[in-house]
């Protein structure tokens, strides 16, 4: 393969000279940090549309999404940053340079969430509500987002042979990423790794979260549930994807994925509180 190159075999596609970044007015911007930014854009105009047929004021969520943008890219550099202490302790300035990745998601989810029942409270709107609206703009920001993985050959699973394995020059891919099996897979020759695409996975999966949320609106049963479905549907698909991931973050001092044990909790957490808060409030009906 040409060191730009990224294939799918088995589905046939090969894409070539797939850039980084790219180039305007002589500054060179990273494909990565764009692709995000789309990804932030268009979250913003989902909640805000979702508030618009709701009956709220979508004007609301254009002003959470300054905080919320701000405090999330903090968070998700503070969390990625934390678990990977040994990349950053011997180059602290390091730690202020995302070009090349390292946004740890659940950080981010964690500081949105964190945010926006702050400025609900001062705001002194409906909390719920808000995450209920706010869920479905995130959540479209992470289907695009993922992509972003995509152009910088990060987020990849280990070797695979299925319809939808990835081939990634290994010279255009972090040698901490390549883990021994998909080393003991690149006999003599052979100049790419081929892996699962689990940012892919995790884009698509996402997608079907946010059709059934958008669907499931007119029928949940009390403020909070589409936030518990997109807590528990995201964090379900994510305990399976993290676990065939070669990037994972540990908790200190073992070898357990802090992502895949914080996505069950979430998952088995959402579905505790949706039974519940459907039982009490079947309580009072009764």
């Amino acid at each position: 393969m040409d060191l730009m190159d990224i294939g799918f075999p088995n589905l046939g596609i090969y894409l070539k000279n797939v850039p980084k970044s790219f180039s305007i007015f002589g500054f060179e911007i990273a494909l990565y940090g764009a692709i995000i930014g789309i990804g932030v854009v268009a979250g913003i105009l989902m909640a805000a549309k979702v508030a618009e047929k709701s009956g709220q004021d979508p004007d609301l969520y254009w002003e959470f999404s300054i905080y919320a943008v701000i405090f999330s890219i903090i968070g998700a550099r503070i969390y990625y940053v934390i678990f990977a202490w040994d990349q950053y302790k011997n180059n602290i300035l390091a730690v202020f340079n995302i070009r090349q990745g390292g946004l740890a998601i659940y950080g981010g989810v964690i500081a949105a969430f964190t945010t926006l029942f702050v400025f609900a409270r001062i705001k002194k709107q409906n909390a719920l509500l808000m995450a209920d609206t706010g869920v479905t703009g995130l959540i479209l920001g992470q289907v695009i987002g993922r992509w972003g993985n995509f152009t910088n050959r990060e987020v990849f699973g280990e070797y695979t042979d299925n319809l939808f394995a990835m081939r990634l020059p290994e010279a255009m891919v972090r040698s901490s990423d390549i883990s021994e099996s998909i080393a003991a897979h690149m006999t003599e020759g052979i100049n790419y790794i081929q892996v699962h695409p689990t940012f892919l996975y995790e884009s698509l999966w996402n997608l079907g979260i946010l059709i059934f949320m958008l669907l499931y609106w007119r029928y949940k049963k009390f403020e909070g549930e589409i936030a518990l479905l997109y807590l528990g549907g995201y964090g379900l698909g994510r305990f399976w994807i993290e676990g065939i991931r070669t990037d994972q973050l540990y908790i200190p001092g073992t070898q357990v994925p802090v992502s895949q044990v914080l996505a069950i909790v979430l998952f088995v957490g959402a579905v505790i509180c949706d039974i519940v808060v459907r039982r009490k409030k079947k309580e009072k009906k009764d």
